[in-house]
C-alpha cells in the first residue's frame, strides 16, 4: 500500500508540462499527490508556504470554469504568486493570433501558463513552441488535473490506491483521464459506456500498456451493474459535456439505464464512495439520495483540485522555467 504522508520519490519528478498523464510515470504522479496531501494539511492550519513567492501564472479559458479557475487562481496566490485571466475574447488568440505566437508572446511575460479549451492539440501547441510550462486545465479528450484530485480523494477514503473504481456514464474526457491514472497507479477501474459512447481509443490503449505494468485491471463494458460490482468508488458524469448542449436530448436517449441510483449501487461494497467532478444534473446521471447522501465526497473532491493544482503549479513552475 502506498502511504503519501511518507513517500520518497524514485526518481525526480520529471516533467515540464501537464499536458496528459499518458507520458507520467507512476512516481511522477505520486510526487503530485504526496505534496497536494502535505499542502492540503497546511492549509488545515493555516499555513500558506510561499513556493511560488512573485511567479505569475497566465489563465486561457476558452470554456467557461468554476472549480478550474478558482482552484487555480486562488492556489497561486496561496503559494505566493499571481494569475492572470485571459478569456478568449481577452486576447489575440480568440482573433486568430497563431497558437505558437501566443505562446512565444507569454513566455517572455509569465512563468506558466493553464489553458481550459476544446482541442487536445491547442495545449500540445502551446507545450511546444513556449518556453514555460503548460499546464491541461481541461480539452473535449482529456482533464488530467480532474483525474489527479480524484485520485487524492480516493486515497483519502481509501488509504491507498487499492481496491476498484467503477465509472459510468459518457466515456468523456473525465472517463480517459481516470482510465490513464487508475491504471498507472495499479487501480482496478471499470468503464461502463452506451455503445459508441466508450472511452477514447487513445485513452484505452494508454491505459492498457500502464496496467501491464502496474497490475491494474482495465476493463470497458456495456453493463453498469458490471461496472458497480464490488467497486469502491464509483463515479459518473454529465451526459452531455460543455459544448454538446445542441445535442443533448437526443444523447440522453442513449443513456437509459446508466443513472448511479440506488439500483445500481447496491452492487457496490457497502462502504462504497461516490464521486462526481461536477457541476451535476441530478436527476439525469445520478439520482438526488445518491449524491446528497452519505456515501457521496463530490464536495471532498471539489475541494482537493485546490491541493491538487497547488502541488503542479508548485513541482512544474517551482524552478527556473526561463
Amino acid at each position: 500500500m502506498t502511504d503519501l504522508t511518507v513517500f520518497k520519490p524514485a526518481a525526480r519528478f520529471g516533467q515540464k508540462h501537464l499536458v496528459s498523464l499518458f507520458d507520467y510515470s507512476q512516481n511522477d504522479i505520486l510526487c503530485i499527490l504526496s505534496l497536494a496531501l502535505k499542502l492540503k494539511k497546511q492549509f488545515k492550519r493555516g499555513v500558506r508556504p510561499p513556493l511560488l513567492k512573485g511567479k505569475i501564472l497566465a489563465m486561457i479559458f476558452a470554456k467557461s470554469s468554476t472549480r478550474t479557475r478558482v482552484s487555480f487562481e486562488a492556489g497561486i496566490c496561496q503559494l505566493g504568486g499571481a494569475a492572470q485571466f485571459l478569456s478568449k475574447n481577452d486576447i489575440q488568440l480568440g482573433r486568430g493570433e497563431t497558437i505558437s505566437d501566443t505562446a512565444k508572446v507569454l513566455s517572455r511575460m509569465v512563468d506558466g501558463i493553464m489553458i481550459r479549451t476544446f482541442a487536445q492539440s491547442d495545449v500540445e501547441q502551446l507545450a511546444k513552441h513556449g518556453a514555460i510550462p503548460v499546464i491541461n486545465g481541461l480539452t473535449d479528450l482529456l482533464h488530467p488535473c480532474q483525474a489527479l484530485a480524484d485520485l487524492l480523494t480516493y486515497y483519502e477514503y481509501r488509504r491507498g490506491f487499492s481496491g476498484k473504481l467503477a465509472y459510468i456514464g459518457d466515456g468523456n474526457n473525465v472517463a480517459n483521464s481516470l482510465l490513464v491514472i487508475c491504471a498507472k497507479l495499479g487501480l482496478d477501474i471499470t468503464a461502463a459506456c452506451p455503445k459508441g459512447f466508450e472511452p477514447s481509443g487513445e485513452a484505452l490503449e494508454g491505459a492498457r500498456q500502464a496496467a501491464r505494468q502496474s497490475g491494474a485491471r482495465v476493463v470497458v463494458t456495456a453493463d453498469p451493474k458490471e461496472a458497480a460490482e464490488n467497486a469502491d468508488a464509483i463515479y459518473t458524469d454529465v451526459w452531455a459535456s460543455m459544448g454538446e448542449e445542441d445535442g443533448a436530448e437526443q444523447k440522453r436517449k442513449h443513456f437509459n439505464g446508466y443513472q448511479v441510483n440506488k439500483n445500481i449501487t447496491k452492487y457496490c461494497k457497502e462502504d462504497y464512495i461516490f464521486m462526481h467532478c461536477l457541476p451535476a444534473h441530478r436527476g439525469e446521471e445520478v439520482s438526488a439520495e445518491i449524491i446528497d447522501g452519505r456515501h457521496s465526497v463530490v464536495f471532498d473532491e471539489a475541494e482537493n483540485r485546490l491541493h491538487a493544482q497547488k502541488a503542479v503549479m508548485a513541482l512544474l513552475m517551482g524552478g527556473k522555467n526561463k
